[in-house]
């Protein structure tokens, strides 16, 4: 899934998912946990990954100022606390002291700052800029204080300092880190360190025994990267995973058995994502927004989640998923409506001119384009799959390639080489999208990749940026949303659930608004369920 902002990474491991377990007994050190995952890491300096993959691991080994709780409170994490000025531009924040980077030197103030003149380097090729580019002026006055004073007022400055600048000056200063050997190689501060990362097969992690709040109980954390789903599904069968997310199928019929009820937990909630059909606004075919929204009522969304999810997911109407604060329940709406499509199109210059049930327009040219989407997606490609099925019915040709990841963001998304895509984006906290949605972001490897321009929608975003008061701020979104509803830059698609499966052995697990992630290093396995012993 591709990725949006810091505080939505830092929210993604957090909220990667729900369900229920308590500890009765003593709590014992030992075993580790073996997740699956269907994409490799990138990079492991958080600034310069755009995959959830590289958030997730990076998120283990590094540390925020600030992180969210159980209950999604803003609370301290490197800082110990701080103060906002009244007029919300100055921040001072007050950092934890006695803890220290991996090989023994102390973090301090250097450290963040060095991170966040990073960040904001011109030269620095990260799509995590904006926030940050907000200060006017940031200073380390002493070791343990770090303060930023902001242009203007900003409403998600606090929680932009999650994870993303937080950086060793002693090891970096003076390198280029997009080639520093740091990326496959990090020194971190958090729960865990990097012991060993075998590209396109696993990443260990090694519990970190000096970390500030404390030893996790687990000795370690492996990702085992597995492409292919249903590979994965018989690895954990078999015993080589302990924690995967399940497909609905998996989910709903494969998992029902006296082993899986015996050995697993299964979790199910409303995921913070949806998927998207998402149009390419620089060609000509998708600058009619009657076309957009054509497509829209061609797709029956409801059989999408019948047919893919089975029921397990909710239509998407926005870029938010409907439990949120900020959701607006009240936007246009694109139930499925084949005839209204063919109107819409009609009105736009497309018909069937020489009744071979495709349209053409008054050159002939046929309306056909091309979706791209990941391989090892099984829900997303046959979303496609039904999507092809249902825009035939009112003539439009839609063929499907799917791209292994790491080419389909580097050579083809990043590089604006595509019609159409079929995605998804992870939700975080605050319902700030600047970086999605504004048209200052549709440069190279900035996430308004589909080239997205409409002044309204940039006065709002940035209002929204400066507004604190809550109901304001849920006005102002509640606008944005019902623009997006009527111009239809993407086919919103559907909430899916998170369906995941985690082993019984795994005590600690507490449920919250936030899921269960956010107490991962509290996890524990009782010494005579351990399975495993790090080397």
């Amino acid at each position: 899934m591709y990725s949006l902002s810091k505080s939505l990474f830092l929210a993604l491991f957090l909220i990667f998912l729900h369900g229920t377990g308590s500890a009765a007994q003593a709590q014992d050190y030992g075993d580790m946990i073996v997740v699956g995952s269907i994409g490799d890491a990138s990079v492991l300096i958080p600034m310069l990954a755009s995959d959830a993959t590289s958030h997730q691991i990076a998120g283990l080994i590094f540390n925020g100022l600030v992180k969210y709780d159980k209950d999604l409170n803003l609370v301290g994490d490197l800082a110990e606390s701080w103060e906002v000025s009244g007029n919300g531009k100055i921040i001072t924040f007050h950092l934890r002291k006695g803890v220290t980077w991996e090989d023994g030197r102390p973090f301090t103030s250097e450290d963040v700052l060095f991170g966040f003149n990073l960040i904001t380097d011109p030269k620095t090729p990260t799509a995590y800029a904006g926030d940050f580019l907000e200060v006017e002026h940031a200073e380390a006055p002493d070791p343990y204080t770090f303060k930023v004073i902001y242009k203007e007022p900003f409403a998600p400055a606090l929680s932009s300092w999650g994870n993303l600048v937080v950086l060793p000056k002693h090891l970096l200063q003076g390198k280029d880190i997009t080639k520093a050997p740091f990326g496959r190689k990090p020194v971190g501060l958090g729960p865990f360190r990097l012991k060993r990362w075998v590209t396109q097969d696993r990443i260990e992690l090694v519990a970190n025994p000096g970390y500030f709040e404390g030893r996790p109980y687990l000795d370690g954390y492996v990702m085992r990267i597995i492409p292919d789903p249903a590979t994965m599904f018989l690895e954990l069968k078999s015993g080589g995973l302990d924690w995967m997310g399940l497909s609905p199928i998996q989910y709903d019929r494969q998992t029902n058995t006296p082993f899986f009820k015996t050995n697993f937990n299964k979790y199910n909630y409303l995921s913070f994502s949806y998927t998207y059909l998402g149009y390419n606004l620089r060609m000509p075919l998708f600058k009619d927004k009657r076309i957009r929204q054509a497509i829209s009522y061609a797709i029956d969304k409801k059989e999408i989640i019948r047919g893919v999810l089975l029921g397990y997911g909710v239509p998407a109407t926005g870029p938010y998923k409907p439990d949120a604060w900020f959701y607006n329940p009240n936007v246009k709406r694109y139930p499925y409506d084949p005839q209204k499509a063919r109107e819409l199109l009609a009105e736009a210059g497309w018909a069937d001119r020489d009744g071979d049930g495709w349209l053409e327009n008054d050159k002939g040219r046929r309306f056909t384009f091309t979706v791209i989407t990941n391989q090892g997606n099984g829900l997303r490609d046959r979303t496609a799959q039904i999507i092809q099925y249902r825009l035939k019915q009112v003539g439009i040709e839609m063929k499907i390639r799917t791209l292994e990841w790491t080419a389909f963001i580097n050579d083809f998304i990043d590089k604006r080489r595509f019609e159409a895509v079929i995605l998804g984006w992870t939700l975080g906290q605050d319902p700030d999208i600047y970086d999605i949605w504004h048209s200052s972001k549709t440069g190279e490897k900035e996430l308004n990749f589909i080239g997205y321009k409409n002044k309204e929608i940039d006065e709002l975003l940035v209002k929204g940026r400066r507004t604190f008061d809550r109901e304001e701020r849920r006005k102002i979104y509640w606008k944005v949303q019902e623009i997006l509803a009527e111009d239809q830059p993407y086919t919103f698609l559907y909430v899916p659930m998170s369906l995941p499966v985690i082993h019984k052995r795994f005590r600690g697990i507490k449920p919250a608004p936030a899921g269960i992630s956010y107490n991962f290093i509290r996890w524990w396995v009782p010494k005579n369920e351990q399975k495993y012993m790090m080397p």
